[in-house]
């Protein structure tokens, strides 16, 4: 049996398929753009070509994330911070607080010993701190953002950036490269703020060990160095932390569907 899981961001839309034990058989990941509407099936459409399958093949489909809506072939639409808890506990059964850091928001997710939500807090009304915000700050340091993590661990001299604004924090990185600040420094000045700003964010739910990161912010390597040494302890960072959220959806419609059949199973 196969299920899947669409979680459709407000920067990217990350679709996965899992087998009946959970196993990740393929994912896919792309730009959600101004395509609301059709890019969860999109996207789908992608990681079923990735294993040679239909739509037909698939036995079941969660929707999450902002554009959970609108998949219409979804047998239930389930809040991003269930999905993000559902996975990153799947994955690491330690897990007692999750760091997301995505294209827009961030959140910080308490759970319980069982990996149920306890507690959970987001901010989602500033990009202060998100992918957008990272993007916006590359491209005035005119570096690639895929860059930018590796180009931040060869800083030498502590920066700080006092402002996460985006928009204040853009004049205050210009400022700095006109006083003759390398973007070495200034990057990992960018990644400390953001390290702080989370850490911030999950101290109001309680952090507790183990933590996991998930989240396309993680990938940036200046980040998870950030936090970890703000920390001070190992944290659990998944292969591909973006489809975290995706993956709990998935796993959300294999307990759906597999309940329902043992139920019919039960009554025959």
């Amino acid at each position: 049996m196969l299920f899947g899981g669409i979680d459709i961001g407000a920067v990217a839309t990350k679709s996965l398929i899992v087998d009946e034990s959970g196993n990740i058989m393929s994912f896919h990941i792309m730009k959600t753009g101004s395509s609301g509407k059709t890019i969860g099936e999109a996207a789908f459409k992608r990681a079923l070509e990735k294993i040679d399958k239909t739509i037909k093949d698939i036995d079941g489909v969660v929707a999450t994330g902002y554009g959970r809506v609108n998949v219409p072939f979804a047998l239930k639409q389930i809040t991003e911070i269930s999905c993000h808890a559902k996975g990153a506990f799947f994955l690491f059964p330690d897990t007692r607080t999750i760091i997301d850091i995505g294209g827009q928001d961030s959140k910080a997710i308490h759970l319980n010993e069982h990996g149920e939500v306890a507690d959970f807090i987001m901010n989602d009304k500033c990009a202060a701190g998100t992918g957008r915000f990272l993007e916006v700050m590359a491209n005035t340091l005119e570096v690639d953002i895929n860059e930018l993590g590796d180009l931040s661990l060869r800083s030498k001299n502590v920066i700080n950036i006092s402002s996460m604004c985006t928009v204040f924090a853009e004049s205050e990185v210009v400022s700095l490269i006109a006083e003759g600040s390398s973007r070495e420094d200034i990057a990992m000045g960018l990644h400390n703020a953001i390290a702080d700003r989370v850490i911030g964010l999950a101290n109001r739910v309680k952090v507790l060990e183990a933590i996991t990161l998930s989240g396309g912010v993680i990938n940036n390597v200046g980040v998870v160095h950030a936090i970890k040494d703000r920390l001070g302890i190992s944290v659990n960072i998944p292969e591909n932390p973006q489809i975290i959220g995706s993956l709990g959806a998935a796993l959300f419609a294999s307990d759906i569907v597999l309940k329902k059949t043992k139920s019919v199973k039960d009554h025959i």
